[in-house]
């Protein structure tokens, strides 16, 4: 997982601004996470994660951005070091992905069905997000030594309110999946009082990540298929959601591997894949 802490925040509704605008827990279900040491084994250590060196990788940012998008095409920077020439990239043109994020998140706001009645039913139960809990940031990746790269689209944070990467959504529609998913999220918390971080068990993160992929069309064929490259016919829709939800289990630090995320996620998906609230069924 990416930026999520120790400890979770005290747990306030989404309207409620705090002084640091963007939200210290990140969600995972719109991240590549990999699984995090369990927190019965403080001492089992993180994977580190790596720096650049020109030496190794072959990306130097001393001779610019153009010089090194040829070296990238020819195949004189390996792999790691296209992905940190993709981060310097987003970190030079932050200002112009912040303010793109921003107009789409606009017409979102003003103009999608799904966004407009997330927003009323979570005001419903008392909770309110506007401008000024939902915000458009950079989020860096990080890559680390066992070869995975850690990214997210978006979080959630019940002291904070809604982050939106802005260097990570495509398009205004996958900004609209991606919205849709952490407001999900904020209605669940508001609803329930979800334990994020999984300090009695992992049951609540597992069903709010079920609902999310579930409700938000991120998972929904065309999505899969033209994104993603999934063609499948049969239970795409279900194996979607399953190991979205997998993979979101995995990223929660009190989760031990893989085959604890799957076990959890089979435990409460009758009765979580069935929930559709406050939706009278899936839409999109």
């Amino acid at each position: 997982m990416s930026s999520q802490p120790s400890e979770p925040a005290a747990p306030k509704a989404p309207g409620t601004p705090a002084s640091t605008p963007a939200p210290t827990i990140s969600d995972p279900a719109t991240s590549s996470p990999s699984p995090s040491p369990s927190s019965t084994d403080p001492s089992a250590p993180f994977p580190r994660i790596l720096t650049n060196d020109p030496a190794r990788t072959g990306f130097d940012p001393a001779i610019g951005r153009w010089m090194n998008l040829f070296k990238v095409m020819t195949g004189s920077i390996n792999d790691e070091g296209a992905f940190h020439y993709r981060e310097w990239v987003y970190r030079d043109q932050e200002d112009y992905d912040c303010k793109r994020c921003e107009k789409w998140l606009d017409w979102t706001m003003s103009y999608s069905p799904t966004v407009i009645f997330m927003r009323k039913n979570i005001k419903a139960l008392g909770g309110e997000l506007n401008a000024s809990n939902i915000v458009c940031r950079r989020c860096p990746a990080r890559l680390t030594e066992d070869g995975q790269v850690h990214r997210q689209s978006g979080g959630f944070s019940p002291g904070h309110g809604i982050l939106i990467c802005a260097n990570e959504v495509r398009n205004r529609g996958h900004l609209e999946d991606t919205l849709a998913h952490e407001m999900v999220h904020a209605w669940d918390h508001l609803r329930w009082k979800v334990d994020w971080m999984g300090d009695k068990d992992l049951k609540h993160a597992a069903c709010t990540e079920i609902r999310a992929a579930m409700l938000s069309g991120e998972c929904r064929w065309t999505r899969e298929a033209w994104t993603r490259g999934n063609w499948t016919l049969t239970q795409q829709f279900q194996n979607c959601v399953r190991n979205r939800a997998v993979q979101s289990v995995m990223a929660r630090p009190r989760c031990k591997d893989d085959v604890q995320a799957v076990k959890v996620v089979n435990q409460v998906w009758d009765s979580c894949f069935s929930d559709t609230r406050p939706f009278d069924e899936v839409y999109r």
